[in-house]
């Protein structure tokens, strides 16, 4: 029954905070609420014992991405007008999207009241440790996979935004260690002054 009353409430703050993330006028102000949208998928992932997708939620999207997202939002300034025209553009789509989203919703949990019985999980199981062992020996290789394109993803992020600037000054090691002694100093002869 508690966890029942909890579910609901989680589930409540989570539509709430994602209704707020695109109805916010303040781009930040709907990162924020993205961010409580996360908190409380992760209460609920906790209240459905999928605690390692709970954690990999919050660090992984809260901690990194969000972190991230919400300073290049702070950082840019963001034409709101354009945005919101963008907003009418693309809402049949949306709407489209939405609907569809809602009907798999509805069949998922029709299927699990109308449908059959889920398989008894033994005594002292972790979905952590199955999860690890799916990963690690069933989807070995496309886990390998989405490493390297995550890796390629890192490496051509980092080439895009190199730019070599020329109107930086900047030293050169190499120049630096093929000096010889003789271009180090320079001795100057000066005539002796007399008083």
């Amino acid at each position: 029954m508690f966890e029942s009353v909890l579910f609901y409430a989680f589930g409540a703050v989570l539509l709430a905070s994602g209704l707020r993330v695109i109805t916010a006028r303040n781009p930040v102000h709907g990162a924020l609420f993205l961010v409580l949208a996360f908190f409380t998928a992760a209460a609920l992932w906790l209240l459905l014992r999928a605690e390692f997708l709970a954690i990999a939620l919050v660090v992984v999207y809260v901690g990194a991405v969000m972190v991230l997202f919400l300073f290049v939002v702070m950082m840019l300034d963001i034409n709101l007008e354009r945005v919101r025209a963008g907003f009418w553009r693309n809402l049949p789509l949306a709407l489209v999207v939405g609907v569809i989203m809602v009907w798999e919703l509805i069949s998922v949990v029709a299927y699990h009241y109308f449908g059959t019985v889920p398989r008894q999980l033994p005594a002292g199981y972790s979905n952590t440790k199955e999860l690890g062992r799916l990963l690690y020996t069933d989807y070995a290789y496309a886990f390998e996979i989405a490493a390297v394109i995550l890796l390629v993803a890192i490496i051509a992020a980092i080439a895009l935004t190199l730019r070599r600037r020329k109107d930086t000054r900047a030293q050169r090691p190499a120049d630096q260690v093929r000096v010889r002694r003789e271009e180090r100093v320079r001795l100057v002869a000066m005539p002796v002054e007399k008083e």
